[in-house]
């Protein structure tokens, strides 16, 4: 689908397009110009990109290639290449599914492209249009920066949901270990290194955004890259310590189980340490031979509970003497 969206120079109000009315709305460099390509067809993408806007091949590949590649941007002197990824608000939780976008931004024009038909910041720039003037009157490179924004803030959720969740964790991994505690852990860290791997690129592509000199990227526009870079450095920061927590308290928890495991042995082993003196005592009385004065002597079974009951009281004495339980 193609939804062209025109602001002219003398007013503030969008005003939408069919596609073959662009060439001649491009010529006025005054007039800013949106196309979305939401879920296109092969054909819609080289219609606009290839016949209207005459973008690099390459580039043009790209956006056809329908695998998620890492953030990016080329420089192609009238006009920006930009690949960025956005979470997909409706996948599981805490794996985030990204969705590529991919940003044509020049000086009087935006194209954004993507696959799945509603993608998030789009669809709320699109809503913003109508009411936020300054999205209309500064420029195509303000538009491009609001995209990015909202496409950025909605990390920060993901992040701050996983990191309490981790919080949460440590407190049951003290209280009580278990290996579902273990099995959510190792989930939570898969999401945190997906989100590092989206966050990652996306970061070194907006930092360019906020220092190179591009042509179509005004120099005011670059304060407003800055902010979103600043952002993305602290999202970047805060996956780092959740990686932290995570790696804190898987071992916490396998100290844990090690130390319930030797407990459990200890405990073991002093039982079968009493008993093997007892057992000894007992094979030996329980040898069949003929002559055995203790066999005889009325007071013999007595006497070797008697024997049974001193060394299990002594050795559990020596036992509590040197700690060991």
């Amino acid at each position: 689908m193609i939804e062209t969206i025109c602001i002219p120079a003398r007013g503030n109000h969008p005003v939408e397009l069919s596609i073959a009315e662009v060439p001649a709305v491009l010529r006025h460099p005054d007039d800013l110009i949106w196309v979305d390509l939401a879920g296109p067809s092969e054909e819609e993408l080289l219609q606009v990109l290839r016949d209207v806007f005459h973008f690099h091949p390459l580039a043009i590949e790209d956006c056809l290639s329908g695998v998620n590649q890492p953030s990016k941007i080329d420089d192609f002197g009238s006009y920006l290449f930009i690949i960025v990824h956005a979470i997909d608000p409706e996948h599981e939780f805490p794996l985030p599914l990204t969705n590529e976008l991919n940003i044509f931004l020049g000086s009087n024009f935006l194209i954004t492209s993507h696959f799945k038909k509603e993608i998030s910041p789009v669809t709320a720039i699109k809503e913003r249009l109508k009411k936020d003037e300054r999205l209309v009157q500064n420029g195509a490179d303000f538009l491009c920066h609001a995209v990015l924004d909202h496409l950025v803030d909605e990390y920060g959720p993901l992040i701050e949901n996983i990191e309490a969740e981790v919080e949460m964790l440590e407190d049951r991994v003290l209280d009580r270990p278990s290996p579902q505690t273990l099995q959510r852990l190792l989930s939570l860290k898969h999401g945190v290194l997906s989100s590092y791997r989206a966050i990652g690129p996306l970061l070194i592509t907006i930092n360019r955004l906020s220092r190179d000199p591009f042509a179509v990227v005004d120099v005011q526009s670059r304060i407003y890259f800055r902010d979103i870079y600043d952002h993305l450095n602290r999202l970047e920061s805060g996956i780092d310590l959740i990686r932290e927590m995570i790696s804190s308290a898987q071992e916490i928890y396998l100290n844990s189980t090690s130390l319930r495991l030797n407990e459990v042995m200890k405990a073991l082993t002093i039982v079968s340490t009493i008993f093997l003196p007892l057992s000894f005592v007992a094979g030996v009385y329980g040898m069949n031979f003929r002559y055995m004065p203790e066999l005889n002597w009325p007071y013999g079974y007595f006497l070797a509970w008697g024997i049974f009951l001193l060394i299990t009281v002594s050795m559990v004495a020596f036992f509590k003497r040197r700690g060991w339980f």
